[in-house]
């Protein structure tokens, strides 16, 4: 007892005694706070939790899916209107027909990137018709101006696709067209028609493009056929041909390089894959279709020419046309080259792909 005494009377015992006591209090207010939370914890997202979680991530997915609507040509047209439609609507406010305006017009028109090609059989066109018409109001030349690019963009012979199975597409261009992405999109394209797709990772040179060709076919749904990284990318054409053809599928849409060494070693490339595509079924490849940045303006059309002229191309994919304000390059490409604009890209959406309409292009050109 006299030692129990002692030690209550101890300063250093009383001190510690009240420090564990008051850490025993803090526990007991850190438990009944978080036992507060938890009570406290709303209703939806108690139920969330709840839920399985593969219903949760679905709810998700859908929900970012609706975030991303889909573009339409006319929008995709915005910078290219505000441009071009600003400076035409003020050359066409004055009361008369003058050679100034005709000067001016072919300024604008060059500045778009119709090309001076085009630019002068537009302006030699709208000349003729205001003069058989008896046209003296300025502001009635956007119409007859508006007219006469409807004239050249239907002037290209249609397209069609045939009618075989599998339909092979080998998609040509160089590297930052956004050759690999606008596959990606194709696939998604034909996949919601109720078709069964397969891609070719023909870039087989550039470092990554099969990786990112694989995460387009797992987004899509699409298969995919691939070789190692530097591999024969006819090879790669003839085995996902073959593929196709005892799986049932209905289109192989195949990626090439879109860089080699040299120009020559491109275009040699690209021969082979076209002449091997042949022998794993005849007449593949049934449609070549070219990539062009529509950033790039005049030198697009320059790569169109010379892609033609070595492959002999049925289409053309006419990207980043929300990128630029220079969109009478579709113009001038459909008057130049008479190849079929197929698809234009509106946006970075994967339903910004839009198959190509001249009407709504006017449309969107000049409302």
């Amino acid at each position: 007892m006299k030692e129990l005494n002692f030690l209550a009377g101890d300063p250093l015992y009383l001190y510690s005694a009240a420090g564990v006591l008051v850490l025993i209090l803090i526990l007991i207010l850190i438990f009944l706070r978080v036992r507060r939370k938890k009570k406290k914890l709303p209703e939806e997202q108690k139920a969330e939790l709840e839920q399985p979680v593969t219903e949760v991530e679905e709810r998700r997915v859908e929900e970012k899916v609706e975030e991303v609507k889909p573009r339409t040509i006319k929008e995709g047209l915005e910078k290219t209107r505000s441009s071009f439609l600003s400076r035409l609507n003020q050359l066409l406010r004055g009361e008369k027909i003058s050679p100034e305006i005709y000067e001016e017009l072919e300024a604008i028109l060059i500045t778009a990137d119709f090309g001076v090609k085009t630019t002068q059989k537009l302006l030699s066109r709208v000349r003729v018709e205001a003069k058989e018409r008896g046209i003296s109001d300025p502001a009635a030349l956007k119409n007859l101006l508006k007219e006469k690019i409807l004239e050249i963009l239907k002037s290209v012979p249609p397209h069609s696709l045939p009618d075989v199975k599998p339909l092979v597409i080998m998609v040509v261009g160089v590297n930052g067209t956004g050759k690999t992405t606008s596959i990606g999109k194709l696939g998604k394209y034909f996949i919601d028609q109720g078709k069964r797709v397969v891609f070719a990772a023909g870039d087989t040179f550039r470092a990554a493009a099969i990786e990112q060709l694989e995460i387009w076919a797992e987004r899509v749904g699409a298969r995919i056929v691939k070789h190692q990284e530097g591999s024969d990318a006819a090879a790669v054409f003839y085995d996902a041909i073959e593929s196709a053809i005892h799986r049932g599928d209905d289109v192989v849409i195949g990626d090439t390089a879109g860089r080699l060494h040299t120009k020559v070693n491109l275009m040699d490339e690209l021969r082979k894959v076209k002449r091997v595509s042949s022998r794993a079924m005849e007449g593949a490849p049934h449609e070549i279709w070219l990539v062009i940045d529509a950033v790039t303006g005049q030198n697009a059309l320059r790569q169109a020419q010379e892609f033609n002229k070595t492959l002999g191309l049925t289409g053309i994919i006419l990207t980043k046309l929300d990128g630029t304000a220079k969109g009478g390059i579709v113009v001038a490409i459909a008057d130049e080259l008479k190849i079929p604009i197929l698809y234009v890209g509106v946006g970075e959406g994967i339903g910004d792909l839009k198959p190509f309409s001249p009407e709504e292009f006017v449309e969107g050109l000049f409302e």
